[in-house]
Parts: structure tokens; sequence; C-alpha cells
């Protein structure tokens, strides 16, 4: 069970960025998968998740206007498109992938599978 996210790296600020997410080995199908981030010393919170049999998509405050989680069913990917970047947003950034319900989406322990993570830094 394995989840590969890539597409990280260091951007100015007020750049962009495409974060992609892989899966193999388990699938996505009634599912919850989510995009989180981690900063040096702090928790790891959220950012983004969709629940892959539809509905909405859900994002953090700070990602709202101007991150969008997208998908391709074919592929079995999520990708997190970022924009208007801040040197705030300086991270790893997880995917996971779980059974949370929707009151559970945001919550990082209601997911079981997790990436390794690819790092996003943002220069001011």
């Amino acid at each position: 069970v394995q989840l590969q996210a890539s597409g990280g790296g260091l951007v100015q600020a007020g750049g962009s960025l495409k974060l992609s997410c892989a899966a193999s080995g388990v699938t996505f199908r009634n599912r919850a998968v989510g995009w989180f981030r981690q900063a040096p010393g702090k928790e790891r919170e959220f950012v983004a998740a969709l629940r892959w049999s539809g509905g909405s998509t859900y994002y953090s405050d700070s990602a709202k206007g101007r991150f969008t989680m997208s998908r391709d069913n074919a592929k079995t990917m999520v990708y997190l498109q970022m924009n208007s970047l801040k040197p705030e947003d300086t991270a790893v950034y997880y995917c996971a992938a779980g059974n949370a319900i929707i009151s559970q989406m945001t919550n990082r322990d209601a997911y079981n599978f997790w990436g390794q993570g690819t790092q996003v830094t943002v220069s001011s």
C-alpha cells in the first residue's frame, strides 16, 4: 500500500505549484482522499479533501480561494493546484486516504494510508 506524492519544490511568493498523488496497492474507491501539510515545529494540518465517490471538496480556510484539489478517475490520482503561494505555505505536503466520513474529513486521525510527503518551500 503506497501513496506517492510529488511536485513539490522551491517557488517565490505569488507563484504556483501542482502536487500529484498516485496510489498503488490501495484503492481510492469509497474512501476520502486528502492533502495535509506539516511545517517545522507544527502539527500536521488539514489542507483539502474529497470523497472519491463524489460530493463536495473541502478546504481549510487558508487554502480556500488559492488551492484546488482535483482527481483523475482513470489514473487513480489526485492533485493539488496551489496558486498565490505565501511563505507560510512552506511545509511538507502529504496525501492520505482513509474511510473518513464527511464529518471526519478534516481530521488527520481518520486517514490510515499516508504518502511520504513532498517539500514545498515558498520564498519571500
